[in-house]
């Protein structure tokens, strides 16, 4: 009986913590900052690699003159083609 008394406050405890997590995402989202992870290109970048892509450029070529993954240069492509 007390262990199932610790793992009902221990689960309490825990949907606290996730309702503050959330509730903290909500207000910073709110707020306009940025979560998650810093692009690898500024926008003026990314512009200069859209543009060099529609001129035929190379993805592999793109991405050593901006020392980027060609991944990176890929979903750039994919971003504007779902956008347009």
């Amino acid at each position: 009986m007390t262990m199932q008394v610790l793992a009902a406050v221990a689960e309490f405890e825990r949907d606290l913590l996730i309702e503050r997590t959330q509730q903290g995402l909500t207000r910073a989202k709110a707020e306009g900052k940025h979560c998650g992870r810093p692009t690898a290109l500024t926008e003026e970048q990314r512009a200069e690699v859209l543009q060099r892509l529609q001129q035929g450029e190379a993805v592999a070529a793109l991405a050593r003159d901006f020392n980027t993954s060609r991944q990176t240069i890929m979903r750039i492509r994919e971003s504007e083609t779902s956008t347009a």
